[in-house]
């Protein structure tokens, strides 16, 4: 979904499926809800035809909220996010130092090192805690 261009529809579905942003108070309690740049290392052909528009780094980043997660990335001078529920968000540990992140015939894989593991840890617990209380 192409997010640059400020939607209240599309800001409502977003708020709808993943919830609204974290307090101030709250991401400083869990130590962050965002990731650094991650780098893409391979994703399924939707996404890659959108990578492929321009000759920059495919980096993206992950933003966690009560519901589910954003993953976000650019290309060209345009924002696009795939906005995943945790009930639909799988994340698997690669053979090599990567993660990849699916749901609905959709798939990022990223480059991972130490600091990468611990966020994506960060959002299983989140995921585990809404699967034990989903609201």
């Amino acid at each position: 979904m192409n997010v640059s261009y400020k939607d209240p529809k599309q800001e409502q579905t977003i708020t709808d499926l993943v919830g609204k942003p974290f307090s101030l108070r709250d991401r400083i309690k869990f130590s962050g809800v965002g990731s650094p740049k991650l780098q893409i290392v391979s994703s399924s052909p939707k996404i890659a035809n959108l990578l492929l528009l321009d000759k920059n780094l495919d980096v993206c980043n992950i933003e966690i909220r009560p519901k589910g997660i954003i993953v976000r990335f650019r290309s060209l001078l345009e924002t696009y996010a795939m906005v995943i529920p945790f009930y639909k968000l799988s994340v698997f540990k690669g053979k090599s130092d990567s993660h990849s992140i699916h749901v609905d015939g959709h798939k990022i894989e990223i480059r991972s090192d130490k600091h990468t593991s611990k966020f994506f840890s960060k959002i299983m617990g989140f995921k585990a805690k809404y699967n034990e209380n989903p609201t």
